[in-house]
């Protein structure tokens, strides 16, 4: 079954259920799957092509939910919080199953050596491997500190 397929069902089981917070949250990334659609002009159907489109759109929308929440943990808005919170939780359901930490440095280690990179003017080479590799899979973020600090060492 597709992403976007799964999604669908997912919002009329959250319908169904009357669950209006995943509902909404559901809702939200459906219209930023369709919003990318109108923008580049594609049908994000087929499980090949849709799937890793759809992937960095939840990525984006979690990135989102994240720097929102340490904004309103700045200012002292729990209840804000606690609402992204759940909607964090939504979206990560439709994310693939993260690596380990092992699994990742594992990867790290083998990109530096098969590109070459000896320092750290080398990061975009090694990124530039990792990345179709682990989109999706571990957050990029931290790849990239772990590439810094094996190439700074």
């Amino acid at each position: 079954m597709s992403l976007k397929l799964r999604i669908t069902d997912d919002m009329k089981a959250a319908m169904r259920a009357r669950e209006t917070a995943r509902l909404g949250t559901i809702r939200l990334l459906l219209a930023a799957i369709k919003q990318k659609e109108v923008d580049e002009r594609i049908e994000l159907d087929d499980a090949a092509l849709g799937d890793p489109i759809i992937g960095s759109i939840v990525e984006k929308l979690i990135k989102q939910r994240k720097d929102s929440i340490s904004q309103f943990q700045a200012a002292g808005r729990d209840d804000l919080v606690a609402a992204e919170q759940a909607e964090l939780v939504v979206l990560q359901a439709y994310l693939p199953e993260q690596l380990s930490a092992a699994e990742v440095e594992a990867a790290v280690a083998a990109a530096i050596a098969e590109s070459g990179a000896s320092s750290a003017k080398d990061m975009g080479k090694v990124m530039g491997l990792l990345k179709p590799r682990l989109a999706g899979r571990a957050d990029m973020g931290q790849v990239s500190s772990l590439i810094k600090a094996r190439l700074a060492g």
